[in-house]
């Protein structure tokens, strides 16, 4: 039971012995809205009756050359009897690509339509909760997917700027038809107030829209979602697949064969696969840059051990955030929280929705910032991210017994030298640290004499002389001890979907609200992946170009990793693992370089809560454990976001 229910339960008590009780009366509340009692919004008003209709709003592009302004579908779901009274709604928005294509939520669900083409069914819950709590649910499809005109940019100006025509038309700047062509108006229903929510791609364009400051875009809440592109498809010059926009575009288009041509060459030339450099079509794509046009208020949902959306997307993107946020933390991979923590983040959503659509003070912003799963099924909050008590720590590379390094103390005086294995697999890279492997070195702390935490940002400086012009160069750091964790790396990214079902708002014969339960995939393991960091040598100067290594010189190449927030108990050892290209998760353009590293010019920088123990002058032996133990994960191949 959340907090403000709580609380309206003791009030009910108290008010039933003769208390006599003033109560604050919320906006919404006070000016007799129907929808709204005791501090929230409450399900009064008919999901089978609500209104369904479809639109189409013009925006101002036109990408697919035809000669007529590209129109976005936008299907909506909204009371009838708020519109009959006259009530003006706020708007929950979920803009996507894949309406038609690939399905939304844990069961893949599509739009489906009548024999008129009247919505009969939206993908996920949003609309069977919140619409009998007086919000219209809007479901716009993307330019060039399902039913919308215009070509599929990825992430680029058109693929925003549809979204943003929806938000300027529920405010009255825009123009929109219905399919007989008369025009549709929606503040006749809408008080264009609108909330933006998505996993992925669909929290991607959320981050987009909110980027661009288009006024009436309250807030959006961006799940498992992209805030740089360039660094969705490459890692710091590392090449991620080879043709991947093309390969997105062409994976959600709904347009005819040939119609988006001009946009394929387009994402083909621009994004520059030859060099990884990023560029005017990239910088396109990121929308970093304008955090400070975002006037809504943001809720982050992202997993901690997220290898499709990594985590620098949510971390540099928070960041640079400066309105009211809030953030969940998980340790699953690409993961709804609505399938981690149902009932929590259920009421969160409605909490939230509600006080920055609806304007009712229900406290939650002034409720812990944070969110953090510590372990499997447990939860921290905490005031802010990264831990307000992590230190940028510098941690030496030690020589150890000239194979296994060591993690802390003086800076060694020795070198490793390894040839780039791209074949080489995370598993063999992170198993056994204490034996040589070829195409890898690895580095590791005494074992800890106290519980520590990283929370926030590694990277590792390394000081390397390369035979060839580049070469890529990989870091992983290692938690070696046995525990229970999530196993992100199954099928599911850290779930397991039951045959049990759950109802979370109201359902119609064609639309449903219940949903197949679901359970954290646990497993116990010998270590864990805490985090994963790549970096193309030539891009060490700038990202913007290459600068070619010239061989028998000395360099500094710093290799960030992804953000994570991580606990490692007592007892275990802090590993550092280095190697060249890797196949799992990228795609190799390997120059089979020769890499010799000074250990003395190099050092891991940790944001850690805690201290490392002092090293030995030799690395602890890690036992190695069998490999039914071991977290492994299958080789990268093209993913949807």
């Amino acid at each position: 039971m959340s907090g403000l229910r709580m609380r309206t339960l003791a009030v009910a008590v108290v008010a039933g012995v003769g208390a006599t009780l003033t109560i604050a009366v919320a906006p919404a509340e006070a000016a007799g809205t129907p929808h709204v009692r005791a501090g929230e919004t409450v399900p009064v008003y008919s999901y089978e009756n609500a209104v369904r209709e479809s639109v189409w709003v013009q925006t101002t592009l036109d990408n697919d050359d035809d000669g007529v302004p590209d129109r976005v579908a936008v299907d909506i779901v909204r009371p009838r009897e708020a519109a009959d009274k006259r009530i003006k709604v706020p708007v929950v928005l979920e803009a996507s690509p894949y309406y038609s294509c690939c399905g939304r939520g844990n069961e893949s669900e599509l739009k489906q339509y009548d024999a008129n083409g009247t919505i009969t069914k939206q993908p996920l819950f949003y609309d069977n909760y919140f619409v009998p709590r007086g919000y219209a649910f809007v479901a716009a499809d993307l330019a060039g997917t399902n039913r919308s005109t215009g070509c599929e940019d990825v992430g680029g100006r058109e693929e925003v700027l549809s979204a943003k025509a929806v938000v300027d038309w529920l405010n009255g700047r825009g123009r929109a038809t219905y399919a007989d062509g008369t025009p549709a108006v929606a503040t006749r229903w809408t008080n264009g107030k609108t909330g933006m929510i998505g996993k992925s791609w669909d929290g991607s364009v959320a981050n987009g829209v909110a980027a661009t400051g288009v006024e009436g875009l309250e807030t959006i809440v961006p799940i498992s979602a992209i805030s740089s592109w360039y660094d969705y498809q490459r890692y710091n010059g590392v090449l991620r697949a080879e043709d991947y926009p093309e390969y997105l575009h062409q994976a959600v288009s709904g347009r005819p064969e040939s119609v988006c041509d001009a946009t394929l060459k387009e994402l083909d030339e621009g994004s520059d696969d030859a060099t990884g450099n990023y560029n005017a079509y990239w910088a396109e794509r990121d929308y970093r840059p304008d955090a400070r046009k975002v006037h809504a208020s943001v809720l982050i949902a992202h997993g901690l051990n997220d290898t499709n959306v990594t985590t620098a997307q949510f971390a540099q993107w928070w960041n640079r955030l400066r309105v009211p946020k809030k953030m969940w933390l998980a340790q699953q991979g690409h993961v709804d929280p609505f399938d981690i923590r149902r009932a929590q983040w259920v009421d969160t959503l409605h909490r939230w929705f509600d006080r920055y659509l609806q304007g009712l003070r229900n406290g939650i912003d002034r409720e812990p910032a944070v969110s953090i799963e510590t372990a499997p099924g447990t939860w921290v909050n905490e005031r802010t991210w990264p831990a307000s008590a992590a230190r940028s720590v510098k941690v030496a590379l030690g020589d150890g017994d000239g194979t296994t390094g060591t993690l802390g103390g003086r800076s060694g005086s020795g070198s490793r030298t390894w040839t780039d294995a791209p074949d080489l697999s995370e598993a063999t890279a992170v198993a056994a640290p204490n034996t040589a492997v070829p195409g890898r070195v690895a580095f590791l702390s005494a074992p800890l004499s106290q519980p520590v935490r990283i929370s926030g940002t590694p990277s590792v400086k390394l000081r390397v002389q390369v035979d060839k012009p580049t070469t890529e160069l990989t870091a992983r750091l290692v938690d070696y001890g046995t525990a229970t964790r999530v196993n992100y790396v199954a099928a599911g990214e850290g779930i397991t979907t039951l045959t049990t079902e759950s109802c979370w708002g109201a359902s119609t014969a064609a639309d449903d609200a219940c949903y197949r339960d679901t359970v954290e995939n646990v497993i116990t393991s010998d270590h864990a992946i805490l985090t994963r960091g790549w970096q193309d040598a030539a891009h060490r100067v700038s990202l913007r170009f290459v600068t070619p290594l010239q061989p028998g010189r000395w360099y500094d190449v710093t290799v960030p990793m992804q953000a994570t927030d991580q606990r490692l108990a007592a007892g275990h050892v802090l590993g550092l693992i280095l190697q060249a290209s890797d196949n799992e998760y990228s795609t190799p353009q390997s120059t089979g370089a020769t890499i010799k590293l000074d250990l003395r010019g190099s050092s891991l920088t940790l944001p850690l809560v805690g201290r490392l123990p002092a090293p030995g002058a030799t690395a602890p032996t890690v036992p190695a454990a069998p490999a039914a133990t071991r977290l492994a994960p299958q080789k990268f191949q093209p993913l949807l976001p």
